[in-house]
């Protein structure tokens, strides 16, 4: 039974709070698990804009290693995360397919920053996804997506392999796993707190 409130009036704001709304981008390639991850986390029922794949997509998207796929986002994914009676994260969860381009810009607007899911196995499709964060001038961290059977790549190793800047910082985490999404999501906070002070 999930127990979350509903999408309402009630679910953005606590009753009295005097709350800073923080706007916070979930990005990634197509099938990284940026709708898993805001699912797991979100302390209200996520808005998802999932919708079943058809045969029409498959000449779009690329689902080498990710056959059993069978939806995808649309629009985007939103949940929202109280961190404290002050602070509230409204976390925006954006379609992963590059067609999708202008609504990143458009969601991008008004962001502090962004955590970057990354999939070891496809390392490569998170190029894109880099160079538009960076574009759009956001803060980011990076938060690798361990799948079950995924390699184990060091940390130098994936940094230079996504070209990083030094204090850009890497996290792995289960997307499935509310405590380990909460764990990279922190560290994406941490840093954003560190570039402001």
């Amino acid at each position: 039974m999930d127990l979350r409130p509903s999408l309402d009036e009630r679910a953005y704001v606590r009753d009295g709070a005097n709350q800073t709304a923080v706007k916070i981008l979930v990005v990634g390639h197509f099938a990284v698990g940026k709708t898993t991850f805001i699912g797991s986390i979100s302390e209200i029922t996520p808005l998802s804009t999932e919708e079943t794949m058809t045969r029409a997509g498959e000449a779009v998207d690329d689902l080498k290693g990710v056959r059993s796929k069978t939806t995808t986002t649309v629009a985007m994914d939103f949940g929202r995360l109280t961190l404290s009676d002050r602070v509230v994260l409204y976390l925006f969860g954006t379609p992963g397919q590059l067609r999708f381009v202008q609504m990143w810009e458009d969601m991008a607007r008004g962001a502090l920053g962004a955590l970057v899911l990354v999939d070891p196995d496809r390392l490569a499709d998170s190029f894109a996804v880099i160079d538009l964060i960076e574009q759009y001038g956001l803060d980011y961290a990076i938060a690798v997506n361990r799948f079950d059977g995924t390699p184990v790549y060091e940390e130098a190793a994936l940094r230079e392999a996504l070209d990083l800047l030094d204090d850009t910082p890497v996290v792995t985490c289960d997307a499935r796993d509310e405590k380990s999404s909460a764990e990279a999501l922190i560290r994406l906070v941490r840093h954003l707190l560190d570039r402001v002070h």
